[in-house]
């Protein structure tokens, strides 16, 4: 099955300024900002493959197609739809935690220079689109608790107790902690068992589900075109969830459900969202044992 998401990531690099959207591109999944849905969202099984299967969301950077990334912005839009919303962590200067991906903000800000040479306030004198600011992870507690499950991505090894603490104070209805530094996952695991943590991973690792069970993770999530069959199969047989990213297509979500992953990441995760129900719709649920998540 051809993979689409590269035409996402052209169209967001064209966009003329920091937080700037993606205009539509061949194949993508259409429709979304006001037809999102609000209040609780339904849990939403699929029968996929020969069983049904329980399928979550993750909203990429809060909802990336739909808001300047890693903004509250994106984060309400995200909520509106995804199951949980996701956020990059880094410290500034100071040791706060704020959501940016970049250890720079000159891709998205109309700053420069390095975030750890940032105090908070000074940051939040910096546009990241759209009038947004950089939150704070207090920010983004306050917006998401109790309202929407939230994936922290730990992007600087050695931060793990400031993040792990900041969250004990606010903790979300569910939390995955995941990192691509695998003694990032351990870490955090160790420091807060009750969380689900998970590995990250781009590039050839060798085995990821035996280094993912290392690190004491509970869910893998692989780049996309390092999904198989066969890793799901290995990976639920020693109870990992598998959470693919960045799924922005139908074809893509199609095939995904095809090989049973359990849930996914998306830059759009509202039209993700109208795609998996209208598919549940096709062949809704009697008498179902779900499975999965």
């Amino acid at each position: 099955m051809p993979r689409k998401e590269s035409f996402l990531r052209a169209a967001l690099r064209a966009g003329s300024h920091a937080g700037s959207r993606a205009a539509p591109y061949p194949g993508a999944l259409q429709g979304h900002g006001s037809l999102c849905r609000k209040g609780p969202r339904p849990v939403i099984y699929i029968w996929s493959p020969g069983a049904w299967r329980r399928m979550f969301i993750i909203g990429h950077r809060g909802a990336r197609a739909l808001g300047p990334e890693n903004t509250l912005r994106a984060l309400r839009r995200g909520m509106a739809c995804a199951d949980l919303v996701e956020v990059d962590l880094r410290l500034t200067r100071d040791g706060i935690v704020v959501a940016i991906h970049d250890a720079t903000v000159d891709r998205t800000t109309n700053g420069t220079g390095p975030v750890k040479g940032y105090a908070v306030e000074d940051l939040a004198g910096l546009d990241a689109g759209e009038g947004e600011r950089i939150p704070t992870l207090q920010e983004i507690l306050g917006l998401v608790h109790s309202n929407t499950g939230l994936v922290v991505e730990i992007k600087e090894p050695g931060t793990e107790a400031v993040v792990v603490s900041a969250l004990m104070e606010m903790m979300p209805e569910r939390l995955f902690l995941v990192s691509f530094h695998p003694a990032s996952v351990a870490t955090a695991k160790k420091l807060l068992p009750g969380a689900q943590a998970g590995l990250i991973y781009s590039e050839e690792t060798g085995d990821p589900v035996a280094l993912a069970r290392s690190v004491q993770a509970d869910l893998i999530l692989p780049r996309w075109d390092r999904v198989s069959r066969e890793l799901v199969k290995e990976a639920h047989a020693v109870g990992l969830l598998v959470a693919p990213w960045l799924l922005n297509t139908e074809d893509d979500i199609r095939e995904a459900l095809r090989l049973g992953i359990d849930g996914f990441s998306s830059d759009d995760p509202c039209a993700a969202r109208r795609y998996l129900e209208g598919l549940a719709a096709e062949r809704p649920v009697r008498q179902a044992s779900p499975g999965g998540a």
